[in-house]
């Protein structure tokens, strides 16, 4: 079994931070890409950020010089620093990784359950 779990989600006012944490666990061979996306309501999921096993990353445009995507390699964990939080960044946040778990020998895309982010005017 594989999971990834994400943590730090809540309700701040706008021009606040959180700071999401998810890390993946279980039969792991390897994680290639991690990143964040987002689902605000009635709308379609989003990339948010993501990074490399190498640390390049990539963000989407409305996030740029706000978010921080990083990671820790050797505990399988990925982090997203929001900073100047706005209410249009008010979603579910979901992590999720390109992983090979021992018992397969090819690569698939595993997500998190989700947290919700929920930014107040």
């Amino acid at each position: 079994q594989l999971l990834l779990v994400e943590s730090g989600g809540g309700l701040v006012q706008a021009g606040g931070s959180l700071r999401l944490s998810c890390a993946a666990s279980g039969s792991i061979a390897s994680i290639n890409f991690m990143s964040w996306y987002r689902q605000a309501p009635g709308k379609q999921r989003e990339l948010v950020a993501a990074i490399t096993t190498g640390g390049s990353t990539n963000y989407a445009d409305s996030v740029k010089g706000r978010f921080t995507i990083s990671r820790d390699v050797r505990k399988n964990t990925e982090y997203l620093e929001m900073n100047n939080l706005k209410p249009e960044d008010t979603a579910i946040y979901y992590c999720n990784a390109n992983v090979m778990p021992t018992y397969l020998t090819y690569w698939r895309d595993y997500w998190g359950q989700g947290t919700q982010v929920t930014v107040s005017s």
